[in-house]
């Protein structure tokens, strides 16, 4: 089999409404996830002052952060459980799986009782159901991914596979709205008692939206082919670490720059702009969703541009855009609001580029029989160990160096890194077959 070049079940597209389907399915979990962890933002303030109420505000709010850094802690668990189970089972089964958990764990915050109802168990318990979030969310990631990339036409992977990274975006902006239109709209009374449950009830209709459009898709045809060839993988874990160790190293050390740049982005900035360079609260909300949209719209601009020149070159693209344009990017954030919105727009923009070639980069560059499993592995371990901590190391590094501009240096340094890595390792991987067994 010629490993270079798609094989005829990728090259005999789908009806477009099969594939929009497809698209649909692999979507459903990343808007849930990350709607619901927007809304876990914005409404912070209100569940430190339910769940911790005999701390201060800051210290209650520090508690709510830990918690939700839980998720982080589960996650790679997630990512070899689930990934063992998509190389098993099928992606499909994996998916329906992952949005399952993940919607009823987020209702089970929704209908949580507050410290004053039951103690210790509130804060015990929404830890618990955060830490299962951060669970699914290891797979459901790499695991919608590849289920959309192997259903894809030859030559479009990075297009359709947009939906993802896109659909992160526009779930963060959706859930960010609602909890500050629950918060703007409702009175402090209401929005303690029962306001605050709203975005996370709603977990229960998506989740069960969600399951019923996963349930109505097919495996893809590369697990379907495994399974009739008998190549489905007994020990997929275990095989990915012992056959694939490179491509985890080289996915791990480019996905640190869109690990870091997500995180900055996507959760840092708002504290950023009111704490170190001096915005109202509103204006950066209004920052941060705008660079959320910016980051949505270029998404499928990037994927095209990824199916035409490669994903190695617009991994590099990504990284050296990074080094260059960090330091202007935060340096004009003082200067205005609309200043503001322009250097984190540009950051949201890049984030875009990388992300964008990183999802079908990550299904194509391993083996079929273990490509789940490996993806995972590789990605989760960026996310934690970088993306989990970036907001806490920059924070860290403006206060220990004095400087706003601190965060941009570890951001280009990171860049720095990844470059590196895309240069010396990795294998342009856009032709290549999806339904390959063997390893590059």
């Amino acid at each position: 089999m010629n490993t270079l070049t798609s094989n005829p079940v990728e090259t005999d597209a789908s009806p477009r409404r099969s594939l929009k389907r497809v698209a649909a399915a692999a979507a459903v979990g990343n808007f849930v996830e990350w709607f619901d962890s927007a809304a876990y933002a914005v409404m912070s303030v209100t569940i430190a002052k339910l769940f911790f109420p005999s701390y201060s505000t800051t210290a209650a709010l520090l508690a709510v952060w830990a918690i939700f850094a839980g998720g982080f802690i589960a996650r790679p668990l997630g990512a070899a459980f689930f990934g063992r189970y998509g190389d098993r089972i099928g992606r499909n089964k994996m998916l329906g799986l992952c949005v399952l958990i993940m919607s009823a764990a987020t209702f089970c915050i929704g209908i949580l009782p507050p410290f004053a109802v039951i103690g210790v168990w509130a804060p015990i318990l929404l830890f618990i159901f955060r830490a299962v979030q951060g669970f699914t969310t290891g797979g459901e990631y790499t695991g919608s991914s590849a289920f959309i990339v192997e259903y894809a036409p030859a030559g479009k992977r990075a297009t359709y596979a947009s939906v993802i990274p896109a659909t992160v975006g526009l779930a963060s902006v959706a859930g960010a709205l609602l909890g500050a239109a629950i918060t703007a709209t409702l009175s402090a009374e209401d929005l303690q008692s029962w306001g605050w449950r709203i975005p996370f009830l709603l977990a229960a209709p998506l989740g069960l939206i969600g399951l019923y459009i996963r349930s109505k898709v097919d495996d893809t045809p590369v697990f379907r082919g495994l399974e009739k060839k008998g190549e489905v993988a007994k020990r997929p874990l275990g095989d990915a670490v012992r056959m694939c160790a490179r491509q985890i190293f080289t996915l791990f050390g480019y996905s640190i720059t869109n690990a870091v740049a997500y995180y900055l982005m996507s959760s840092y900035m708002i504290a950023y702009m009111t704490s170190s360079l001096g915005y109202t609260s509103t204006d950066s909300m209004i920052t941060s969703m705008v660079t959320m949209l910016v980051y949505t719209v270029t998404c499928p601009l990037a994927a095209r541009a990824s199916d035409r020149f490669g994903r190695k070159t617009m991994l590099l693209f990504a990284c050296l855009g990074f080094v260059v344009m960090t330091i202007p990017a935060f340096a004009i954030m003082p200067l205005g609001l609309g200043w503001a919105i322009v250097g984190t727009s540009i950051l949201g923009a890049l984030v875009a580029v990388i992300g964008t070639s990183n999802v079908p980069a990550l299904v194509e560059m391993f083996p079929s029989s273990v490509r789940a499993s490996g993806s995972a592995i590789g990605y989760t371990l960026a996310y934690v160990l970088f993306g989990g901590t970036a907001p806490f190391v920059a924070t860290g590094l403006v206060a220990g160096f004095g400087t706003p501009l601190a965060p941009a240096f570890y951001l280009m340094g990171v860049a720095v890194v990844s470059a590196v890595v895309v240069i010396l390792f990795f294998r342009e991987t856009k032709n290549l077959s999806l339904s390959r067994t063997t390893v590059l």
